[in-house]
C-alpha cells in the first residue's frame, strides 16, 4: 500500500534531484563553455605573440634564430606561464624547435606535421582538439598560426597546445561537490518529510479509525488535532460537526421511534382493551356504544398519526419546495373557511387585519402553505378560550411578507416556547385538552417553511399567544 509518507518522500526527492541535476548540468555546461572559450582565447593570444615575436627575430637575427638563447628562453617563459606547450615548424610542417614537457614532447625536433595541419594553418589558422597524428598521448587543445613577415612572405608555423586534463578534473571535482551536496540535501529532506508526513498522516489515521468506530455503532468518538488551522484541521472539525450531527440525527430518530410507539401503544391499548370488555362482557350492554364511540375516536386518531407521519416523511423527502405565485391572503382566508366550524363551536371573534389595496401575491408550495395556515389556525383555535379572539394578520415590508396568527388562552411558559415545534412535543397544560393531537402539527409547519427558507417564531405572553413567520413575495 503506498503511503502519504512514501508518496511525499518520492516526490521530495525526485525534486531535489531533478533540480540538482538541472542546476548542476547547467552550471557544468556553463562552467565547461567559459573554461573552454578562456583556454582558446589565451592559446590563440599566446599564437599571436610568439608569431609575432618569431617573424620579428627572424628579421633581426637571420633564419636560425630559434636556436638562440634568447628565444629559447621566451618560448619556455611562455610555455611555463602559460602551462602549455609550445612548437615552431618550417612551413613544409618540419618542427624545428619543442619546449620541454611530458612524454613525446621533448624529442619532437625534426617531427613532420600532417600535411592536413599544415594546409590548414598556411590557409589561415588551426584551432580544435588534436593529438596531431600520435605526436600526442591524447588529444590537446591546440592553436596554429602562420608566421609571416612585413610583405606576408611565410616564414614559418607556430602551435601552441593544452592539455585537456585539468578541464576534465575540474569536472570531476564539481560531479563530487554536486554528489556530496545532493547526498546532504536529499538526507534532510527526508527528516523533514518524515517529520511533516507523520505530522499529516497521524491525524487522518486518528480520523480513520474514528470512522471505523463510527461504523461499528460507537457515535461518542471525536477527532482531536489540537489548535491546527491547516487543511486537516479543517477536515478534523468538519469530521467532528458530522460526527455531532449524526449523533444527534441518532438521538432523534431514537426519540421519535419512542414517541411513536408511545402515541400508537396507547390509543391502541385502549381499543384492545374496550373492545375485549365489549367481547367478554365486562362493560354492561348499555353501555357499549359509550365505549364504542371511545374505541372510533381513538382509531381515527391513529389514522391522523399515521396520516401526519406519511405527510412528514414526504415533506422530508423533497429536497426543494415548488415555487409558484399564488395570493397568501386568499390561501389564509380559505384554510379559516374550512375551520368555521371549530371556531363557531368555540364562540371565538375572528380579528382579520387583511391588507385593502388587493392581494398579496408570494412564492411557494400553495399546497404546503395551505397546510401551514390550516395547522396554526387549528392550532390556535383548539387551544383559544371560549369566546376569545382569534387574530391572524398579513403585512408587508420589503421583500417579505409576513403572516401572523394569534390566540387567547393559556400563557406558554418561556422554557416550552422553543420546544414546541419538536416532534410529539406537547405541553402539559395541552395534554388533556388536546386529547385528539398527535404533536407533529407544528413539526409539519416548521418543516414546510424551512424547505422554502423562511423562518417562524412564536411568542406568548399574558394570555395572547403569537405564531408569526415570513414568505417571499413575488
Amino acid at each position: 500500500m503506498k503511503t502519504m509518507y512514501g508518496r511525499q518522500f518520492a516526490t521530495m526527492v525526485s525534486m531535489v534531484l531533478m533540480s540538482f541535476l538541472m542546476l548542476g548540468a547547467s552550471f557544468a555546461t556553463l562552467s565547461y563553455q567559459y573554461t573552454i572559450r578562456e583556454k582558446k582565447d589565451t592559446l590563440e593570444r599566446n599564437a599571436k605573440y610568439i608569431a609575432q615575436f618569431t617573424s620579428d627575430s627572424v628579421r633581426s637575427g637571420g633564419e636560425l634564430v630559434w636556436q638562440t638563447s634568447v628565444f629559447q628562453s621566451y618560448l619556455s617563459s611562455v610555455a611555463l606561464v602559460s602551462d602549455s606547450h609550445v612548437m615552431v615548424a618550417t612551413p613544409e610542417g618540419v618542427i624545428v624547435y619543442a619546449t620541454s614537457g611530458g612524454p613525446a614532447l621533448t624529442d619532437l625536433q625534426y617531427s613532420v606535421l600532417d600535411r592536413d595541419m599544415v594546409g590548414s594553418i598556411v590557409s589561415s589558422s588551426f584551432m580544435g582538439m588534436t593529438s596531431l597524428g600520435g605526436l600526442y598521448d591524447e588529444a590537446r587543445y591546440l592553436v596554429g598560426l602562420p608566421i609571416t613577415n612585413a610583405q606576408g612572405y611565410l616564414q614559418g608555423l607556430v602551435l601552441v597546445s593544452s592539455s585537456a586534463s585539468n578541464i576534465s578534473g575540474m569536472w570531476q571535482d564539481l560531479f563530487a561537490i554536486l554528489l556530496v551536496t545532493a547526498l546532504a540535501v536529499v538526507l534532510i529532506a527526508a527528516i523533514i518529510s518524515s517529520v511533516t508526513s507523520m505530522r499529516q498522516s497521524q491525524p487522518i489515521k486518528e480520523i480513520a479509525a474514528a470512522a471505523r468506530q463510527f461504523g461499528l455503532g460507537q457515535l461518542d468518538v471525536r477527532v482531536d488535532v489540537g489548535n491546527r488551522r491547516d487543511e486537516v484541521g479543517e477536515l478534523a472539525d468538519s469530521f467532528n460537526a458530522m460526527a455531532d450531527s449524526l449523533s444527534k440525527s441518532e438521538q432523534r430518530r431514537s426519540e421519535f421511534i419512542a414517541n411513536v410507539s408511545h402515541e400508537l401503544k396507547t390509543p391502541m391499548t385502549t381499543i384492545a382493551g374496550f373492545a375485549d370488555g365489549i367481547l367478554d362482557g365486562t362493560i354492561p350492554a348499555d353501555q357499549e356504544r359509550h365505549y364504542l364511540q371511545i374505541i372510533s375516536s381513538e382509531t381515527r386518531r391513529l389514522s391522523r398519526l399515521v396520516r401526519s407521519m406519511l405527510d412528514l416523511s414526504r415533506l422530508q423527502s423533497d429536497e426543494r419546495a415548488a415555487q409558484q405565485q399564488f395570493d397568501i391572503c386568499e390561501t389564509l382566508v380559505r384554510a379559516l373557511v374550512t375551520l368555521e366550524s371549530k371556531v363557531n363551536a368555540k364562540d371565538l371573534e375572528v380579528d382579520a387585519q387583511l391588507p385593502d389595496d388587493g392581494p398579496i401575491p408570494v412564492w411557494g408550495d400553495q399546497d404546503a402553505i395551505t397546510q401551514v395556515c390550516y395547522n396554526l389556525l387549528d392550532n390556535a383555535i383548539k387551544f383559544s378560550k371560549e369566546g376569545g379572539v382569534l387574530g391572524l394578520s398579513v403585512t408587508v415590508k420589503g421583500a417579505k411578507a409576513t403572516i401572523t396568527i394569534s390566540d387567547q388562552g393559556e400563557t406558554i411558559p418561556p422554557e416550552e416556547q422553543s420546544l414546541i415545534f419538536d416532534r410529539f412535543h406537547k405541553t402539559d397544560h395541552s395534554r388533556s385538552a388536546d386529547r385528539d393531537g398527535v404533536g407533529l402539527g407544528l413539526y409539519i409547519v416548521k418543516t414546510i417553511l424551512n424547505s422554502h427558507k423562511e423562518n417562524i417564531v412564536c411568542t406568548s405572553e399574558d394570555g395572547v399567544t403569537k405564531f408569526v413567520f415570513t414568505l417571499t413575495r413575488a
